[in-house]
Parts: structure tokens; sequence; C-alpha cells
């Protein structure tokens, strides 16, 4: 049986409470508990404990984190969360270190990840579809969702994590199509587990 760690790194804003978030990390939830797995959870809106939470990330065969896009990245509260428990990890819970040895210190830099596992992420964001894989819209300049991402698969990467392919909701304060996102979470789960 897998054990499944749940994320959920949203941060409540008077103009953003969290609701798709809540209900997309509920709707994981329901479905690995309906098909066996364990399940850990951990919310941003929580206390938590750092040493706990490294125990989480190294009883996971899968870290499932569901976060928004916030200004091109993940929210200041998951931020902190990753600052407090990686920081500690890498000092040989999860990692050896940054992967270097006096032997040789100029190689493997990121490459000493101690655990073995899978991770996925599902983001909402407020840009449409049609802004990324384009190199005529200039913001992106044809970047996927994947690239703007790659900060946190290369967290995870550097813990020894293979990603999963990312989910993500699409424009969803100016045009949510809600009903739509759900049938495609529940069909992206079904496809990867």
């Amino acid at each position: 049986m897998k054990n499944i760690f749940i994320i959920n790194g949203h941060q409540k804003y008077p103009f953003s409470e969290g609701k798709l978030n809540a209900s997309l990390t509920e709707k994981a939830e329901g479905y690995f508990k309906s098909n066996g797995y364990n399940i850990k959870k951990t919310t941003m809106e929580d206390n938590y404990d750092v040493n706990e939470e490294i125990e989480k990330f190294k009883w996971a065969d899968v870290v499932f984190f569901q976060t928004p896009l916030n200004w091109m990245g993940v929210s200041w509260s998951f931020k902190k969360y990753i600052d407090e428990v990686f920081s500690m990890g890498m000092m040989g819970e999860m990692s050896d270190g940054d992967g270097r040895s006096k032997e040789a210190p100029k190689k493997n830099y990121g490459l000493g990840g101690k655990l073995n596992g899978k991770y996925m992420m599902s983001v909402t964001a407020n840009a449409p579809k049609e802004a990324f894989n384009n190199p005529e819209e200039t913001f992106f300049n044809g970047m996927s969702e994947d690239d703007l991402l790659k900060p946190m698969h290369l967290n995870f990467k550097w813990f020894g994590f293979e990603p999963l392919p990312t989910f993500v909701a699409y424009d969803v304060m100016k045009n949510p199509e809600i009903e739509n996102d759900f049938n495609r979470f529940e069909n992206h789960l079904k496809a990867n587990f």
C-alpha cells in the first residue's frame, strides 16, 4: 500500500479564501482514501512541527501538494514551510547536504537526496491556459507551466523525488470553470494513481 503525504499550500487573503485549493485537496484525499492509500496531511494554515514534517516526507511514497500560483511561485507561508522543513531536512534526514563531497567539491551539487518517491503538483492559477506554451503571449514568452514551476521541481529533485504530471486549474478568478476543473482533476488522478 502506498503512503501519500498531502500538503495544502494555500495562504488566505481577503480576496482569495482558498476554497478551490481546499476543495481540490479534499478531492485528492477522498480519491486516495477510496483507493486504499495511507494519508498524512499538512495545511499551511495549521501549526506544524518541523521534525514531524520531515518524518512525513521520509514516510511518503508520494507527496501531493496543492498550491495557488502566487506571483509566479508558491504562497509566502508555503515558502516559509519549505525554508524551515527543507533546510532542516538537508542536514542528513532528507539529503546529505547539497550532495558534494570534500573529495569532489565541484561535482554533484543538488544530488544528495536520500528519499525515494514521487511528487505531484496541483496548481490553481489566474492565468488562462492560453498564456502558456505560446511564444506569441509575450509575458511567459512560450514558457510551459512546468517551466514556471521549475524551482519547485528542483526542490523535490534535491531530495530524490521524481515528478508525476502537474495538474493546473486555469483562469480561476476571472473565468472559472470549476466543475470542468474537478472533472479534469479526477481524471488526472485516475491516470496517475
